[in-house]
């Protein structure tokens, strides 16, 4: 799936159209504190959406779907309503890690439901903040919008059964976007066994950024990621992170270079390494 709207929106496009009639501003910062840092400041007029509770299904048993699954897609509709997003709104969003965590999912559950205008926020929150854009501590005003409506998702999502049957198959690629020590199996921070998937290679999201933490300009992010895709098709290939989440800033880097959109495996290590699924620590990394 093409995207028409530019996924990334530069701080500067930000504070020229922020009061645009049909603009929602998104923080979709995660962490511990987050709420409590978003109601000291944040952009003005942003709205707060949370990682764990309103993009995610977060089950007791983390073996099924992993740490983050998505959210039923009745709810996800909802929670668009109930941050007044409708089909026609201008949706940017931002998070203070710039734009590489919640903000990349829920850009891309928005296009999962075929959602155009949305965009993160490049640089996230401190980017904004370098240019004097208004902040806030202000409670802001939500006004619903009519039930959002959508029945599935339409961009591609793996499954851990399809992620196991392909992942050494030379006609597929599986891309763990998670830094070079988790994938190594050098240290596991956050799940319970370290390691990466067999088969699967080894392109850390930071590598979609420069020394300031912005993208890359989308020719470059084009080139690179044309030589690690070579001749697999889109629909051959599979990105996945810790739990779903930061995956999707490379399908955002993706995007942003007019590649086409690969699948999501949301469940991700966090799933499969619940699973009693084989367990790789050997560098394979391919760029």
């Amino acid at each position: 799936m093409k995207i028409a709207t530019p996924p990334i929106i530069q701080a500067s496009e930000l504070k020229e159209l922020y009061k645009s009639q049909d603009l929602i501003l998104i923080d979709a910062s995660n962490g511990k504190n987050a709420k409590s840092n978003y109601e000291e400041k944040h952009l003005e007029g942003a709205l707060f959406v949370d990682l764990n509770t309103q993009l995610a299904e977060i089950k007791e048993d983390l073996s099924i779907g992993g740490r983050h699954p998505l959210p039923k897609i009745e709810d996800f509709a909802a929670i668009l309503s109930n941050h007044g997003i409708s089909s026609k709104s201008h949706v940017i969003i931002y998070d203070d890690t710039n734009g590489t965590n919640a903000a990349a999912r829920f850009w891309w559950m928005l296009k999962a439901v075929g959602h155009e205008k949305v965009q993160v926020l490049n640089g996230g929150f401190q980017a904004a903040e370098k240019i004097n854009f208004p902040i806030s501590s202000m409670k802001e005003i939500i006004n619903k919008a009519e039930l959002y409506k959508v029945d599935h998702w339409l961009l591609p999502i793996a499954t851990i059964e399809e992620v196991e049957e392909v992942s050494q198959d030379e006609n597929h690629i599986v891309i763990d976007v998670r830094s070079v020590e988790r994938y190594n199996g050098e240290t596991e921070p956050i799940d319970l066994i370290a390691g990466h998937i067999p088969g699967a290679i080894n392109i850390p999201l930071t590598e979609n950024l420069d020394e300031n933490g912005l993208f890359l300009p989308p020719n470059e992010l084009k080139i690179k990621y044309e030589k690690v895709f070579e001749n697999i098709k889109s629909q051959n290939t599979i990105v996945h992170c810790g739990s779903g989440v930061t995956a999707c800033h490379t399908l955002l880097a993706i995007a942003y270079a007019k590649l086409e959109i690969p699948k999501l495996y949301v469940g991700s290590w966090s799933e499969w390494s619940r699973n009693n699924k084989p367990i790789a620590t050997k560098t394979n990394k391919k760029t």
